[in-house]
Protein backbone atom coordinates (compact mmCIF):
# COMPACT_ATOMS: atom_id res chain seq x y z
CA UNK A 1 0.00 0.00 0.00
CA UNK A 2 3.01 2.59 1.11
CA UNK A 3 4.14 2.33 -3.09
CA UNK A 4 0.65 2.55 -4.18
CA UNK A 5 0.37 6.15 -1.72
CA UNK A 6 4.03 7.59 -3.07
CA UNK A 7 3.37 6.94 -6.67
CA UNK A 8 0.28 9.04 -6.06
CA UNK A 9 2.02 11.70 -4.20
CA UNK A 10 4.88 12.04 -7.08
CA UNK A 11 1.74 12.61 -9.68
CA UNK A 12 -0.51 15.10 -7.01
CA UNK A 13 -0.91 18.92 -7.83
CA UNK A 14 -0.04 21.35 -5.13
CA UNK A 15 -0.69 24.53 -7.12
CA UNK A 16 -4.34 24.45 -7.17
CA UNK A 17 -6.20 26.74 -5.03
CA UNK A 18 -9.01 25.93 -2.95
CA UNK A 19 -12.31 26.51 -4.69
CA UNK A 20 -15.60 25.05 -3.64
CA UNK A 21 -19.01 24.26 -5.67
CA UNK A 22 -20.79 27.84 -6.43
CA UNK A 23 -17.18 29.69 -7.31
CA UNK A 24 -16.75 31.46 -10.41
CA UNK A 25 -13.26 29.77 -12.18
CA UNK A 26 -11.11 31.14 -14.83
CA UNK A 27 -9.09 27.56 -15.72
CA UNK A 28 -6.02 27.94 -18.19
CA UNK A 29 -5.56 25.16 -20.38
CA UNK A 30 -2.22 24.47 -22.53
CA UNK A 31 -3.89 23.29 -25.79
CA UNK A 32 -1.30 21.38 -28.23
CA UNK A 33 -2.32 22.28 -31.99
CA UNK A 34 0.80 20.66 -34.09
CA UNK A 35 3.59 21.59 -32.60
CA UNK A 36 2.33 25.18 -31.12
CA UNK A 37 1.26 25.12 -27.83
CA UNK A 38 -1.07 28.28 -26.45
CA UNK A 39 -3.06 28.74 -23.57
CA UNK A 40 -6.84 28.76 -23.67
CA UNK A 41 -8.96 30.10 -20.98
CA UNK A 42 -12.55 28.40 -20.03
CA UNK A 43 -14.65 30.47 -17.13
CA UNK A 44 -17.84 29.44 -15.34
CA UNK A 45 -19.38 28.17 -12.12
CA UNK A 46 -17.73 25.02 -10.50
CA UNK A 47 -20.91 22.80 -10.51
CA UNK A 48 -19.29 19.79 -8.73
CA UNK A 49 -15.94 18.74 -7.33
CA UNK A 50 -15.26 15.11 -6.93
CA UNK A 51 -12.53 14.68 -4.37
CA UNK A 52 -9.91 11.93 -4.27
CA UNK A 53 -6.40 11.66 -4.42
CA UNK A 54 -5.03 11.46 -8.09
CA UNK A 55 -8.86 10.55 -9.41
CA UNK A 56 -10.33 13.82 -8.37
CA UNK A 57 -12.22 16.04 -10.98
CA UNK A 58 -14.61 19.08 -10.59
CA UNK A 59 -17.28 20.20 -13.06
CA UNK A 60 -17.33 24.14 -14.81
CA UNK A 61 -20.43 25.32 -16.65
CA UNK A 62 -20.67 28.18 -18.62
CA UNK A 63 -23.16 29.48 -21.30
CA UNK A 64 -21.81 30.31 -24.57
CA UNK A 65 -23.80 31.70 -27.20
CA UNK A 66 -26.98 30.81 -25.21
CA UNK A 67 -25.89 27.02 -25.07
CA UNK A 68 -24.93 25.83 -21.81
CA UNK A 69 -21.57 24.08 -22.14
CA UNK A 70 -19.88 21.79 -19.08
CA UNK A 71 -16.14 20.56 -18.87
CA UNK A 72 -14.93 17.72 -16.48
CA UNK A 73 -11.50 18.64 -15.51
CA UNK A 74 -8.97 16.29 -13.93
CA UNK A 75 -7.83 17.90 -10.62
CA UNK A 76 -4.16 16.48 -11.62
CA UNK A 77 -4.03 17.17 -14.93
CA UNK A 78 -0.90 18.51 -16.48
CA UNK A 79 -2.63 20.56 -19.37
CA UNK A 80 -4.13 22.77 -16.87
CA UNK A 81 -1.77 25.54 -16.65
CA UNK A 82 -3.40 27.15 -13.42
CA UNK A 83 -6.77 27.83 -11.83
CA UNK A 84 -8.14 31.25 -10.95
CA UNK A 85 -10.28 32.25 -8.76
CA UNK A 86 -12.51 34.94 -10.01
CA UNK A 87 -15.28 35.05 -7.26
CA UNK A 88 -16.43 32.69 -4.29
CA UNK A 89 -20.61 32.03 -4.59
CA UNK A 90 -22.66 31.30 -1.54
CA UNK A 91 -24.82 27.59 -2.12
CA UNK A 92 -26.49 25.01 0.10
CA UNK A 93 -25.46 22.04 -1.22
CA UNK A 94 -22.21 20.85 -3.16
CA UNK A 95 -23.68 19.90 -6.39
CA UNK A 96 -25.46 22.59 -8.47
CA UNK A 97 -27.27 20.00 -11.29
CA UNK A 98 -30.16 22.43 -10.75
CA UNK A 99 -28.66 25.70 -13.05
CA UNK A 100 -28.96 23.37 -15.84
CA UNK A 101 -32.15 24.31 -16.08
CA UNK A 102 -32.63 27.74 -15.02
CA UNK A 103 -31.51 30.95 -17.07
CA UNK A 104 -30.29 34.25 -17.15
CA UNK A 105 -30.99 35.89 -13.74
CA UNK A 106 -32.41 33.25 -12.10
CA UNK A 107 -29.21 31.21 -12.58
CA UNK A 108 -27.01 33.91 -10.98
CA UNK A 109 -25.06 32.65 -7.64
CA UNK A 110 -24.76 35.05 -4.63
CA UNK A 111 -21.30 36.07 -3.63
CA UNK A 112 -20.23 35.09 -0.52
CA UNK A 113 -18.69 37.96 2.10
CA UNK A 114 -15.27 36.84 2.40
CA UNK A 115 -12.49 36.45 -0.12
Amino acid sequence: MDIIKKIEQENMRMDMPAFRSGDTVKVHLRIVEGEKQRIQVFQGSVIRLHRGTTGGTFTVRKISEGVGVERVFPMNSPFIDHVDVVTRGRVRRSRLYYLRQLKGKAARIKPRGNY
